[in-house]
């Protein structure tokens, strides 16, 4: 009868099988230099004592750490946990790495990077000199980060960009950002609207283009002109807020508004609000992110559905194949859905 798996320890899987500690190690970790039959007495052991190896004895052969690192913004992911406004980017991302991570026998750890720190090379050379981990996960603006990059590349750690095309080192990832706003754009031209604005993310961010991008497409396929209907904000509230006022005031006869994060669209439907306008009557509003919160607003919000934990998981499967299989060179798009809820509907007629 196997014994309790968390009372047995490697140690006493190499005495059973009469190999040494690191003999186990590398049976452990598919080492290739363990001759078959000794690969096959330390397999009987595990099996026979219900073994089930820790993270510490898969790194004893010190080839992989079996730890993969998330680097996120330190300042916007604080924001967000301080003022508990539903995001749930961080959740998103545990969600996809953390379980892929656990079917292959791995780790997943999230830090906090300042990316415009002027420390940060020191910051995350430390991080990484003290975890060794086997690949590292950057999310915007992280994966736009010149020194960041290098940084990885330098110490030849395999690293995948979510949000990012640039040519040069790590696997690239996207989230179907413009094909998501043009498909957004052009749901609302089905529905009869042909003034469809666009609030519209900070510059710094790659994707804010992409999404002006496919909104300004559909517009243009159709026929319909894009002149003085986008504004920018910086994805927060009061962002939001000002231009929606700003598009509203110069465009009296605006129908929809597509915005580039949940919060800068409730400021649109606040601000909409405050004019006696009906939602989705008088507007139609579409958001990006689908955020828990945009459920239980009044009414609720139609939103882009960012495929975050599908994003993650498939980076997490690219670093830990990488030691294997070779670089993946193409950009990754990983297409977003459009969830249709009751802030969108024909325009008004009359």
């Amino acid at each position: 009868m196997a014994r309790r798996r968390n009372s047995v320890t490697i140690r006493e899987v190499a005495e059973d099988a009469g190999v040494s500690l690191q003999t186990v190690s590398r049976v452990i970790n598919d080492e290739p230099n363990v001759r078959p039959q000794m690969r096959e007495r330390v397999q009987s052991s595990i099996d026979r004592l219900g073994y089930v190896p820790s993270l510490a004895a898969q790194r004893m052969s010190g080839s992989r750490s079996y730890l993969i690192l998330a680097i996120n913004d330190r300042e916007r992911t604080l924001s967000d946990w301080r003022e508990r406004t539903g995001t749930d980017w961080v959740d998103q991302m545990l969600l996809g790495g953390t379980l892929t991570c656990s079917k292959h026998g791995y780790r997943m750890i999230v830090e906090l990077v300042d990316t415009h720190a002027d420390h940060v090379e020191r910051e995350l050379g430390a991080t990484v000199s003290a975890l060794q981990p086997d690949g590292v996960i950057l999310t915007p603006p992280h994966s736009e980060n010149v020194q960041i990059k290098r940084l990885l590349a330098q110490r030849n750690i395999p690293f995948a960009r979510i949000g990012s095309t640039d040519d040069g080192p790590g696997i690239r990832l996207t989230m179907g950002d413009e094909g998501a706003a043009y498909d957004a754009a052009k749901r609302l031209i089905e529905l009869g609207h042909t003034k469809i604005a666009m609030i519209a993310g900070p510059d710094q961010y790659s994707l804010s283009a992409w999404r002006v991008d496919g909104w300004r497409r559909a517009m243009e396929e159709h026929g319909l002109s894009a002149e003085g209907l986008c504004e920018t904000g910086d994805f927060g509230y009061e962002s939001g807020t000002q231009a929606a006022r700003t598009l509203l005031h110069r465009e009296p006869g605006l129908t929809a508004i597509i915005g580039s994060s949940d919060q800068m669209t409730l400021a649109a439907l606040e601000v909409a609000r405050d004019r006696g306008m009906h939602v989705p009557r008088d507007i139609s509003l579409i958001s990006f992110d689908n955020t828990p919160i945009v459920r239980f607003s009044q009414p609720p919000l139609s939103a882009v559905d960012q495929p975050i934990a599908e994003t993650v998981s498939i980076a997490v499967e690219h670093l830990i194949n990488s030691r294997k299989a070779p670089p993946v060179t193409d950009v990754i798009d990983v297409p977003a859905q459009l969830v249709e809820r009751a802030s969108t509907g024909p325009v008004a007629r009359g």
